[in-house]
């Protein structure tokens, strides 16, 4: 019971709590690094944290609001903001912080949303076809805990489900990776290593937070397919969003040279 509570309702608010403090972080090192970056991207990576921080946090009220549909709509809901807002907003942020030679082009950022967005609407109407219930997980005494159920009073069908998995494969999943992507064609690609020596290196712990967190998503989604699904289950990408954070706030911190004055 009470490892039940930890994984449904602490994890999720930890993980929150945990990239709302990266944000406050990101801020702090802006005053310092923002003549180098830019402002603008600082400001787009700390709001890429908050609205990751409100993804994570609010994930226990698809768990104690009752029965379906509640269970049904939060999730919907959630899954509209992280594939048509967060993800999108971590590419963007991405195209930011290592810009082009020309900057990042509006249309990039159009793209990002766009396909975002409709990745989200077609979740939405599949989960809306494949949701019919809700599971109690557990009782605390003063709070049952629920979970949604796919196909309790229908067929079960594989075609709902491989397209509800491509759309998260495109969002957040693939969003996640062509940021790392970019970030590896440009650390591979810096001209101006020798003068700013740790560069690389800051992008390095950067494509590596990114990588650990869009596999933290496949590992999980695996391993429901494989095995019965439990919404334990997704502690695996609670998990892994926390080493993930924790990797690219090093990428943050991290000065741009070893010289120890040097802190822009």
């Amino acid at each position: 019971m009470i490892s039940d509570v930890l994984i449904i309702i602490f994890f999720p608010i930890l993980t929150g709590f945990m990239y709302f403090w990266m944000a406050l972080e990101v801020k702090k090192i802006s005053k310092l690094r923002s003549l180098i970056f830019g402002e603008i991207a600082f400001k787009k990576m700390q709001f890429a944290f908050v609205i990751f921080g409100i993804y994570f946090a609010s994930r226990p009220l698809q768990n104690i609001l009752g029965v379906h549909p509640m269970p049904l709509i939060i999730n919907c809901i959630r899954q509209f903001f992280l594939m048509a807002i967060v993800a999108p907003s971590i590419l963007v942020a991405i195209f930011h912080w290592i810009p082009q030679a020309s900057g990042a082009p509006r249309s990039e950022k159009f793209a990002s949303y766009t396909v975002g967005t409709l990745m989200a609407i077609i979740f939405i109407l599949l989960n809306s076809l494949a949701v019919d219930g809700s599971l109690l997980l557990c009782s605390t005494g003063f709070i049952d805990i629920y979970d949604p159920v796919w196909f309790q009073n229908k067929n079960h069908s594989m075609q709902l489900v491989v397209i509800h998995l491509i759309c998260q494969l495109v969002s957040p999943v693939g969003f996640l990776l062509l940021s790392a992507a970019y970030v590896r064609n440009r650390r591979h690609n810096y001209q101006l290593s020798d003068v700013y020596n740790l560069m690389t290196t800051k992008w390095k712990y950067l494509e590596f937070g990114l990588t650990i967190f869009a596999f933290s998503f496949i590992t999980a989604g695996v391993t429901a397919i494989l095995g019965a699904y439990y919404t334990y289950i997704w502690v695996i990408y609670f998990i892994g969003a926390i080493i993930s954070g924790f990797f690219v706030l090093k990428s943050l911190k991290l000065p741009l040279r070893k010289a120890e004055g040097d802190l822009l």
